[in-house]
């Protein structure tokens, strides 16, 4: 028994040469998916006789990277070498959807010729009718019962073959409209499917007559999956349920049919080579003055300059393969979601939802208003532990009470310690926010302008059950210090200066109404004028 694992660099096209060749059927396994790439999983089952033989896999994406094709094998015989090869000659098979579409279209389209034809038909009656509407040819003797007989014909039948054309030209509309939304679901396909494969050939020599079994794998392009979610809260007492999603996509031209899916955090564009700074020097300017002639002669650039840049070319980190990341994944520093069952991820433009897990956070339930802003009060879920979950980021659909509430984002960089999660308006929370005219005043002192402002919030739960709620305001932060501001009264806010925010928490039993005051003044000179207040 014998395991080999060849990379694509190992090309003996000379021994390949001489060898017999034989096409083999493969079936994807497994699909390992990065955030914008994929490493498929290939099975070849067949069986060769004595001496060299091509085995070329053939149906494979032209999009498959051939530097990171590696084949391995099971059974008694000798990898020679691998190599990877255009077939312009070949496209994909087209999946029944797109062979449903294709037989739509051809259908209406004969069905457009008969309407069309029909269409004909009655205009060439209507113009043999007006061409013959002399009554009788040259005989004078029709009576008037025959005459008014003749005259309702041309009438009724005039009038039916008037109201049959509208009748088919509503039915050649109707086909057409159809059509245009038929090939235009066609063509957004054929994008996908209307390409040339692409073949894998593998060199095998074996002494007698054997069993092979390969196992092919490369990185394709085209591919990859973001991270979506649902957030539910049940009610204010339980905790928030978290559903990990994934919208996998590939648009390869491949069928990835019952396969084993795996989803890794990992990103194969980007670098994993720890930058290196080289050193930072300074020097005086010199302008370099070039000879003209010389220039020209040396086809674009002085001989020291060229030197000096083949030299920052010798110094500059050399360019990491997509290879390396595919054979030395370290699962310690990414994560990898594997599916436990078998998914179906066709090529098309409409990505594929995949079911990750769900999570439970414990969460405290609270209200929040800004009545400088918007006097509803929002409901938070404010989640801890999220971090055990190795989120990325992604929009989040917010069910509260199983009702769609909106739409958030996730983004785990931005997030410290808490998730806070918006679940909607709660208009029974009635707040209000007005400025207290008898407390406000503009005063001299001396040089200098003093002006004090008040304000009042009142907050009122009009629920059957008690609340906690946020209050957020501000006072203004001076950038200048000729201006002075001072809080005189902060109500019972907590203040920070540096923003000048004023937050409140407050209990609200039911039917109960809280209200607070603060106050501040602002201290400048008269002879200037403030922006802002």
């Amino acid at each position: 028994m014998k395991n080999q694992l060849i990379s694509s660099a190992l090309l003996l096209s000379s021994v390949m040469t001489f060898a017999q060749q034989k096409v083999v059927d493969s079936k994807i396994t497994e699909v390992t998916v990065f955030l914008n790439k994929a490493q498929v999983t290939r099975e070849v089952k067949t069986r060769i006789e004595a001496g060299k033989t091509n085995l070329v896999v053939t149906g494979l994406t032209a999009q498959l990277d051939p530097e990171s094709i590696q084949v391995s094998g099971k059974g008694n015989f000798v990898i020679l070498g691998i190599s990877h090869q255009q077939n312009f000659l070949n496209e994909f098979d087209l999946p029944k959807p797109v062979k449903s579409l294709k037989d739509s279209i051809e259908w209406l389209q004969r069905q457009l010729i008969l309407e069309q034809s029909q269409k004909e038909i009655l205009g060439k009656e209507e113009q043999m009718l007006l061409s013959n509407q002399k009554i009788g040819g040259t005989s004078q003797n029709l009576t008037a019962a025959e005459l008014k007989a003749m005259a309702d014909f041309y009438r009724t039948r005039l009038s039916d073959i008037v109201s049959s054309r509208m009748k088919q030209d509503e039915k050649i509309k109707k086909i057409n409209e159809r059509l245009t939304r038929l090939n235009a679901q066609l063509n957004e396909q054929n994008e996908l499917y209307r390409r040339n494969t692409s073949e894998i050939v593998v060199n095998v020599s074996a002494e007698t007559s054997t069993a092979v079994e390969l196992t092919v794998n490369y990185v394709v392009a085209s591919a990859g999956w973001n991270a979506v979610y649902d957030l539910r809260a049940i009610n204010t007492k339980n905790p928030v349920q978290l559903a990990y999603k994934a919208n996998v996509f590939q648009s390869t031209g491949e069928e990835w049919k019952n396969v084993k899916l795996t989803l890794s955090t990992a990103n194969p564009n980007q670098s994993g080579l720890k930058p290196e700074l080289y050193s930072w020097y300074l020097d005086f300017y010199q302008p370099v003055v070039y000879d003209r002639t010389r220039v020209r002669s040396a086809a674009g650039a002085p001989a020291a300059y060229k030197a000096e840049a083949r030299e920052a070319e010798d110094m500059a980190p050399s360019a990491v393969s997509v290879a390396d990341y595919v054979t030395t994944v370290q699962t310690t520093l990414n994560t990898e979601f594997e599916i436990s069952l078998p998914y179906t991820v066709s090529s098309s433009a409409r990505p594929t939802v995949v079911d990750i897990r769900n999570y439970e956070m414990k969460a405290d339930y609270i209200y929040s208003v800004a009545p400088k802003l918007d006097a509803d009060a929002f409901l938070m879920a404010r989640a801890i532990g999220w971090e055990e979950f190795n989120l990325l980021p992604g929009e989040a659909n917010i069910f509260f009470e199983g009702t769609f509430v909106g739409k958030s984002l996730i983004d785990p960089n931005s997030i410290r310690d808490t998730l806070a999660i918006s679940l909607g308006r709660d208009k029974r929370v009635v707040v209000k926010r007005e400025k207290l005219k008898d407390l406000t005043s503009r005063s001299m002192m001396g040089a200098s302008r003093k002006e004090s402002y008040a304000w009042e919030i009142s907050v009122r739960n009009t629920k059957t059950e008690g609340i906690k709620i946020m209050v957020e305001d501000q006072v203004p932060v001076s950038q200048n210090s000729q201006i002075e501001v001072t809080v005189l009264d902060a109500g019972g806010a907590s203040y920070y200066k540096q923003s000048g925010k004023l937050m409140w928490t407050i209990d609200l039993k039911p039917n109960d109404t809280r209200k607070v005051i603060y106050k501040f003044e602002v201290k400048y000179p008269k002879d200037k004028v403030v922006s802002g207040l």
